[in-house]
This record gives structure tokens, sequence and C-alpha cells, in this order.
């Protein structure tokens, strides 16, 4: 039997502090072209939020949430040999899909932590096609968030079509900002990288980071951007955003859902003021496996360093509701070994 955290139903976290139970399950066997892991550590993501309020939910209950996993390889399924037993892995949302260049676009897509338990608990079963090795540069705890926030910041990064030198902006700045902002000073050593962020503490945690300049979510930039990430769950930073761009500009939307609580802000909306000019609003969907294997190996390289607050198991419902309500600097991650 093995520990494991599962989310019973659709709550509410404005309404219920502990979405997850924490039970007892049995250890799940490897099915053919799948392996077994043995849990070191799991990353506590936005998404998860939207998994337990209904925004993504769930396709079964109860189902074991996480999709940052770091773990070893304990156990072969049949047909699998291009691992080995010891292994150090990394899984990540994608749990399986077509293995297409669109993978993360197509029907096939299947969610780790929401359509198959994730790592909320001390094993789980991972498909041998979508598991990465962990450059050995990271430990456990700050490995979990390059498999999600980093990955899908890599991506996001990307789709922003950025030059050298370019200006970007980064709305929010949390665990998939303050790693996209490492990345940007990797890649794009002459771009200046603006932060909006509705708090204090987080505009300083850029400054800290590395940020040319950062302002509250309704500041105007220093300059036009050519390029904003929005990695935030309101709609506010949208407009904003949109506002900050230069002519031809593009905002990049890194999320899996808005949340519903200040869409009014939409009403805002000018085509002349907003939208006018040729600028480009394009969103980011899943994560395919490529972008992983690509970038865990230059997050090794410059290396990344993610910022971590560590959480036991049981402390999983603390961290989901910090990850809520709370300030956040970097990244939360659930280490199994710690009591």
């Amino acid at each position: 039997m093995m520990n494991a955290m599962v989310l019973p139903g659709i709550v509410s976290l404005d309404d219920c502090r502990t979405p997850l139970e924490f039970t007892s399950l049995p250890i799940p066997d490897p099915g053919a072209g799948q392996v077994l892991v043995k849990v070191l550590s799991c990353g506590v993501c936005h998404t998860e939020l939207d998994e337990i309020e209904g925004r993504t939910a769930p396709s079964q209950f109860p189902v074991v949430p996480g999709h940052e996993i770091v773990g070893r390889i304990v156990t072969l399924g049949a047909g699998v040999a291009q691992w080995t037993v010891g292994r150090r892995v990394g899984i990540g949302w994608i749990y399986a899909s077509s293995g297409t260049s669109q993978e993360n676009l197509s029907p096939e897509f299947r969610a780790t932590g929401r359509d198959v338990n994730g790592g909320y608990a001390e094993y789980m079963c991972a498909d041998a096609r979508y598991i990465f090795p962990i450059p050995e540069t990271f430990g456990d705890a700050e490995a979990a968030p390059l498999l999600c926030a980093g990955g899908i910041g890599y991506r996001a990064l990307r789709l922003a079509n950025l030059s050298d030198g370019d200006p970007l902006g980064l709305t929010g700045f949390g665990g998939s900002a303050h790693l996209v902002l490492q990345l940007v000073r990797h890649l794009y050593p002459r771009t200046k990288v603006y932060v909006f962020a509705r708090d204090q503490r987080s505009r300083q945690f850029a400054l800290e980071m590395g940020a040319h300049w950062a302002g509250a979510s309704e500041a105007t930039s220093p300059e036009p951007l050519q390029a904003i990430i929005d990695t935030t769950p309101a709609w506010k930073p949208i407009v904003e955003a949109l506002r900050n761009l230069r002519p031809a500009g593009r905002l990049v939307i890194n999320a899996i859902r808005k949340e519903d609580a200040d869409k009014q802000e939409l009403s805002r909306l000018s085509y002349h003021d907003h939208l006018w000019m040729e600028k480009e609003i394009k969103s980011v969907a899943n994560i395919t496996g490529n972008d992983l294997a690509e970038f865990l190996p230059i997050a090794a390289q410059i290396p990344i360093r993610p910022k971590v607050e560590t959480y036991t198991l049981r402390q999983a419902n603390q961290a989901l509701v910090e990850l809520k309500h709370g300030h956040v600097r970097g990244a939360k991650v659930i280490v199994m070994d710690q009591t």
C-alpha cells in the first residue's frame, strides 16, 4: 500500500480548505509500455486549482492530482527496453498523446493528475514514451517545477517569437514567470524584461531575479513591448498587457484556464487602444514531449535555479490554499521523504 492525496470531487477553494483527502491506496502495477515510479517530489501547480474547482475537471473521481513529478523507476512494464530500473526521471502534464508534432492539440491528449493518477502519491505509473531524464545538476525539489512551470514557460517563450533585444513583458511573477526570466537572460541576453505584478513583494522578487523594471498590474511599461507572456489566472492583466504592446506585438496567454472573478474587465477593451495595429493574441495549449526534451538540457546548461518552498504530502492542502489565496515566491513542491 502507499500514501496518497486524492481529490474526491469538485469544490470551491473559497469554501473548502481541505479539498484533498489523505488515504492509502494499492501500489499500481505498470502495464505494457509503462513504468512504475517511486515519487521523490511533486510540484504544486495552478492547474491543480483549475482541476479542483472544475475549470478543467478530471475525467474520473477520485483522482490523485500532480503533474510536476520527479521520481525513480522501480519496475518496468512489458515491452519497455529504453529505460532502466533506478533511473531518475520526470513526468509532466502530458501523460500520453498522439506522438505527432501537434500532440498537445490532439484529442488523444491525456493529462497527468487529471485523466490518470498523478504525483501526489508515493508511487505512480507513467507512459514510458513520456518520461524524461532529470539532469544531475538539479535536486529533486528544484527539478519538480521544471516539469510544467519551466517546460510550459519555455513553450510560451518560443511562441512569443522574440528576437534578442526585443523588450518582453511578464504578467504575474510566480512559479512559471521566475523560470522564464532566467531563460530569457540566457537565450536573449540583450532583451529587457518588464514585470507586472499585483503585489509589491512579487515585484521586489522580480527585481532580485534580474527584471529590468517591475510595476503594478495596471502600470504603463516604460517602453512599448514586443511581446508579453501572461501567467495569471485573471482577466485584468490581459487587458493591460494589450495596451502595453507595440504595433504587431504578441500577447501569449500561458494558462490552461482563466477564472471568472474579474471577467468584467473585458468590457474595458477598446479596439483602438488594445487590439488595433495588428496586435496578436496566442494561447498556450498544453505541452508536447519535445518541449520537455528540449527544455531540460537547456535548463541544466544555464543552469536555471528554481526558488522552491517545500511541503510534506500531508501538507498538500495547505500548499494549494496558499497558492490560491496567498503570496507566492517561486514554486511550491511536495517532497515525499519529509516528515
